[in-house]
């Protein structure tokens, strides 16, 4: 109440950002075990409480058949949101993201209407670890900065790989994203398809025609990147308090919307603070 937020959507933390912690486990049935309590205790210790905390469920990340069930039983007790490394290849021996077996999970998401979400900072491997002379804090700070665009290898591949071709009301949000990049990446995206012939193969749409149709995007520090929603869309951008990281704008939210939304129209305002997130999560 304090910084004018009616509605948090949650994230996991000792599981993993992306849930890769319990997704690197070699035992499924312990994965299953872990993932299951976990989605139990985000419901019964914090959705039961207040329908304001809005719960996201983690999933076994192979077998497909267990991934599809847990997502399923996982939606009915309330999970609004399903979070799925965006890269689970880099975790243990399963397919390749893009393969066709993964085909069950885009398939339950688009059913059930509920956006599957790629957190950045889930894929260690594509980012580039601090130096081992920074102090705790300076690891800290360098962790933050790079974590936000260690997406840009994973937008790539969604906008390339026709899942959200095949699956065209899938939603995807990109977690801690930020902006900047975004629209520097989805522009070069569509020239480069072009330069390289790809409509010629079949690509019904621009990869930005697909980011607008079915992504989205979270901000939470931005001011000047703030004019990218031009390009990204005002309707493919979530606000985020941040809250609780070290770089929340907590307690000071109202302030900092106040600064990053300056200039911003009421309509575009009001899209990208609640009535995008409200709509994507099915909140009255």
């Amino acid at each position: 109440d304090t910084d004018g937020v009616d509605y948090s959507v949650l994230y996991p933390g000792v599981g993993g950002l992306a849930g890769e912690i319990f997704g690197k486990l070699e035992d499924g049935d312990l994965e299953l075990a872990c993932v299951q309590a976990y989605n139990d205790w985000l419901i019964d210790e914090w959705a039961s409480v207040s329908p304001r905390f809005v719960p996201q469920c983690l999933v076994p990340i192979w077998p497909v058949e267990r991934t599809v069930a847990e997502i399923k039983r996982a939606v009915a007790k309330g999970h609004k949101g399903v979070i799925y490394p965006a890269s689970p290849m880099e975790l243990r021996a399963v397919p390749h993201i893009n393969e066709p077996a993964y085909d069950p999970l885009w398939a339950t998401c688009q059913e059930l209407g509920v956006p599957l979400c790629f957190h950045a900072g889930g894929s260690a491997k594509i980012q580039m670890r601090p130096g081992e002379s920074f102090t705790p804090a300076v690891a800290a700070a360098f962790g933050g900065v790079i974590r936000s665009v260690s997406s840009v290898a994973v937008v790539a591949n969604f906008l390339l790989s026709r899942v959200l071709d095949r699956f065209p009301k899938l939603k995807v949000v990109f977690a801690e994203s930020s902006l900047g990049w975004g629209a520097y990446e989805i522009e070069y995206a569509d020239y480069q398809s072009a330069a390289d012939g790809l409509p010629s193969e079949g690509y019904a749409l621009k990869p930005s025609e697909l980011f607008q149709r079915q992504c989205y995007f979270t901000c939470w520090y931005d001011r000047r990147s703030l004019g990218v929603r031009k390009y990204l869309g005002s309707h493919n951008i979530l606000w985020s308090s941040h809250f609780p990281l070290a770089s929340s704008s907590w307690p000071n939210s109202r302030r900092q919307a106040e600064l990053s939304f300056a200039g911003v129209p009421q309509e575009e305002k009001r899209l990208i603070q609640w009535e995008n997130a409200a709509k994507l999560y099915s909140l009255k």
